[in-house]
Formats: C-alpha cells, structure tokens, sequence
C-alpha cells in the first residue's frame, strides 16, 4: 500500500506544481502588460462633429492609496502608468476635471487582462453654454466673422540661367600594342589614352541633363566615363578612352540655380459650435488669422504662443509622413460666430 500512498503524494505534488507555475506565468504576464490605462477626453455632444478633444484636463486615478496625476494633450490623450501591480477584483477611480467642463467620475473594476488594454473615452459635459459664452457685466458679446487663415509656404524653385558647351580630344595614335603598359583597350590590346574635363557652375549653381558623345574620330573605339556626372551638383568631370586614333568630345549640360520662393496661401477652417478646426503644410511660416470682429477686419498673429484675444488654440503635428500641424481653436466668453 506504500506505493499506492507514494503515487498519490507524486501527482498531488505535480498538480500543486503545475499550479503554482502557471499562476507564477499569469502573474508575471499581468505585472508586465497590464499597468497602463490610456484614452481621451473629449466634449460630450449628441453631434458626433462637436465632440472636440478636451487639452489640459486634470486626470487623476486613484487605488488605494496610490494616486497618479496627469493631463491630456492638445489632441485629448492621456496615459497613467501605474507603479503597483493592479490585480483582477482590484477598483480604479479616475475624475477628470476642467475648468470650462463639469467634474466626470469613473469607476473601473479590474475584471479582465484586457480591461488594461482598453482605450477610454471621457466624455465630459460642457457648462451652460451662457456662462462659456457671457461676456464682462456691461460689455456685449462680440461676433467674429469672416474667418480665414493666412500663411506663407516656401517652396524650392530651379531656374535655367543659361547652358554650358564644350568640346574636347582624347590624342592618340591606333595600332599600336598595350604591352601591359595602362591604360589599355578593353581586350588588353592596344595602347589606350584617357583625357578628362572639368566644369564648374559657379556659386549657387549646379548642372542638369548632363551629356557626352563622341563627335568626330574613331567613335567605335573610344569610351565615356560617365560617373564624374551621373549625380547633379556644381562641378562636373567627364573623362573618355581612346585606343585608336585621335577623337574628339561634346559635353552639354543645363546650369540652374535653385532658390527659395515664398507664396501667400490663404484657406477656411471648419466651424463646428464654437470651435474652428484647420490645418497647414510642414513648409508654411507665419500662421495668421484674418477676421471680423463687430464688421471690422483684423489680421491676427498666432505666434509660437498661440496666443488669441478673442479664442484659446493648441496646435498639434501630425505623425504622418506630412508632419502638417492641426490647430483647434475655441472662442473665449464674450465671443460668438
């Protein structure tokens, strides 16, 4: 019966084992992947269109006793990184607050691994459109109108100033043997000469369409070397081979110079309530608004502050392969479309 007991303690021992292994795994799976929780913040609105991202709203996630602070961004992102391991049953409180929104609350019960990997929305409810929109006791509400955006875009532009010609000869005299004496012909048989020119296009310029042929002479026996000027730029060198007799050369090429031009561009945002949505190219420089305000026009700088008398703007760039910067803008009180 000994052996019956011993069987017995061997295959609770292996379940115990295989247990404690994988709940090891689990545990070490849940403290690496599951510490994040990531989502945005935006308006709520029965307008899909109107639920702008909210930047700059304080969020706060609270277990325990551990409370993790951080905000959103331009684009209403926000991401807390826990430093504890959160584990399933465990509640995680977060609040989100903003001074132009009503406080949200939320409550998460850790169930699930993928509750960690969710993206959360916080849709926070706007005050009273009165208090968002009243102005200074005694001063009227301003009407912006005629809302458009200005800026700059540099661009590169190459302009043809003139072109470069030039003819040269490669001297030499056929039939006569290589003897192992380089430069040869490309069977190693006749004694071979090779010439070069050299162009420069001067300051700021630089050649295009580059050309070479052989113009007069034995042409079926010489050869060009075209990789002095396979490559744009503002000195060129063409060499050739002769392994017959005297041959003469033609090099043509376009001289350019490239410059930086400017151009005024002008495009609408998109209105939506009382924010505005638009968008530039990585090139542009200067970003102005031009507007009415009350039937006057204004031209308004953004500047690297954003900074607006009539509206509060944050600006993003994109992580495209673009990089264009999206700006979002919202009236301040006393304003109106």
């Amino acid at each position: 019966m000994r052996w019956k007991w011993i069987a017995v303690s061997a295959i609770i021992g292996s379940i115990a084992l295989i247990t404690a292994t994988v709940l090891v795994v689990r545990a070490r799976r849940w403290n690496s992947t599951l510490m994040t929780l990531q989502g945005a913040v935006i308006r709520r609105d029965s307008d899909t269109q109107k639920e702008v991202p909210i930047s700059d709203a304080q969020i706060t996630a609270t277990r325990g006793a551990t409370t993790i602070s951080t905000r959103s961004d331009a684009s209403g992102y926000f991401k807390i990184k826990f430093s504890e391991v959160v584990w399933p049953g465990q509640t995680v409180a977060l609040s989100f607050r903003h001074e132009d929104y009503e406080p949200l609350d939320i409550n998460l019960h850790i169930q699930f691994r993928s509750m960690m990997r969710r993206l959360y929305l916080a849709a926070m409810e706007p005050e009273p459109s009165a208090v968002r929109t009243s102005a200074a006791p005694g001063k009227p509400i301003s009407v912006v109108s005629n809302l458009r955006v200005r800026y700059t875009e540099n661009f590169q532009t190459d302009e043809d100033i003139g072109s470069a010609v030039r003819t040269f000869q490669v001297v030499n005299r056929g039939n006569i043997p290589c003897r192992r004496q380089a430069p040869c012909s490309p069977d190693g048989s006749w004694k071979a000469t090779k010439a070069s020119i050299t162009l420069d296009a001067g300051m700021g310029n630089e050649f295009r369409n580059v050309r070479a042929s052989c113009i007069a002479g034995p042409c079926p026996f010489t050869r060009i070397d075209s990789s002095g000027f396979q490559q744009h730029g503002r000195t060129i060198e063409v060499s050739a081979f002769d392994w017959s007799d005297t041959a003469t050369f033609l090099l043509e090429a376009e001289v350019v110079h490239t410059t930086i031009a400017s151009n005024v561009r002008h495009s609408y945002p998109v209105v939506f309530d009382r924010t505005f949505n638009f968008t530039v190219p990585p090139t542009q420089e200067g970003v102005s608004l031009e507007a009415e305000i009350n039937g006057a026009p204004m031209v308004f700088p953004m500047g690297p502050d954003l900074y607006l008398s009539w509206a509060s703007c944050t600006a993003t760039i994109s992580t495209d392969g673009e990089k264009s910067t999206a700006y979002r803008c919202e009236l301040k009180p006393g304003y109106r479309f």
